[in-house]
């Protein structure tokens, strides 16, 4: 099976699939039209996120027979034309799920006891213990929206910080030992903090948005590690401003590239977030740690490997 690889990701992809006589192309700087020239030679196409793969692409793609993401959300790919095509689906998303989960937490550390303004202040010889006073985790009802493998990870370290997981999801009967399923109105009314776990479809972009924050308690904290354009970004900067969010924590934003290699949009929105000081920012890494590159590299060649060994 002829495989094209256009992205970089973990080494160990290319020696498995090798060793299991794969014949593999590497390519990782031709353009989309380049590289929709010559898809039609390919059986297997392994992907992260800076190509594309529309309808257009798809259709060019005579002989693929599956697509692999390294990675949790396929919304780069038409997934119904690939379906109706039989193209084979496959992403990791159980490659990622601890790191992201781990991110979450150690925002909401950082937001809920001033560890990054305190460190600052204090390497500027500013000394303040008041001002500083944090607030604890111990105790706090923490809404998550999706309840899939980042959701039940996250859920699974909050409930060790003694908190009370409440989630709402798509798909029924969903709870466990770490977190309770509810209706998304007992979310909004119960929650002291709110944190996305959600793919981005037609339905959850900016399923986040203005109602959504007013029909929520006032003081929440704020996590979102899924993706930028589930949240109206403009809406979570109101409340921000308006005191009804507390903290935020965004290792997403709406005005990321397709790839989430950097921004695309600057506007006046965006300059609030990276300013304010009950905001902080990190560059779509949640999911991106030594161990969960290895983990996502390996989970996609085991899956290729059952299908197709």
């Amino acid at each position: 099976m002829k495989v094209l690889l256009l992205d970089k990701n973990h080494p160990l992809i290319t020696k498995q699939l090798l060793d299991r006589n794969f014949i593999l192309e590497e390519d990782f700087t031709s353009s989309y039209d380049e590289v929709c020239d010559k898809i039609g030679n390919y059986e297997g196409v392994i992907i992260r996120s800076r190509i594309p793969l529309d309808r257009s692409f798809l259709e060019k793609a005579t002989h693929l027979k599956f697509i692999a993401r390294v990675g949790a959300g396929m919304e780069n790919i038409d997934v119904e034309v690939a379906k109706k095509l039989g193209i084979q689906l496959i992403n990791s998303p159980e490659g990622n799920r601890d790191s992201v989960a781990e991110h979450v937490v150690g925002m909401l550390l950082i937001l809920m006891n001033r560890l990054f303004i305190a460190s600052q202040e204090v390497k500027q010889g500013i000394w303040k213990r008041e001002e500083n006073r944090g607030d604890e985790l111990l105790g706090k009802t923490v809404g998550l929206i999706g309840y899939g493998n980042m959701g039940k990870a996250t859920a699974k370290r909050l409930s060790g910080f003694g908190c009370r997981v409440i989630f709402y999801d798509i798909l029924p009967n969903l709870s466990d030992e770490y977190g309770m399923q509810v209706s998304v109105e007992e979310l909004k009314r119960t929650a002291d903090i709110l944190s996305l776990h959600i793919p981005l479809t037609s339905e959850t972009h900016y399923l986040i948005d203005d109602q959504f924050f007013k029909d929520m308690k006032n003081g929440i904290y704020f996590i979102n590690t899924a993706r930028g354009k589930n949240v109206k970004t403009k809406d979570l900067v109101i409340a921000l401003k308006s005191g009804k969010i507390k903290g935020a924590g965004l290792d997403v934003l709406e005005y990321e590239k397709s790839s989430f290699e950097n921004i695309e949009t600057e506007n006046e929105d965006l300059k609030y977030l990276l300013t304010s000081e009950k905001v902080i920012v990190t560059p779509h890494i949640a999911g991106w740690t030594i161990q969960s590159k290895e983990k996502l590299a390996q989970i996609i060649v085991d899956k290729i490997v059952a299908l197709y060994c």
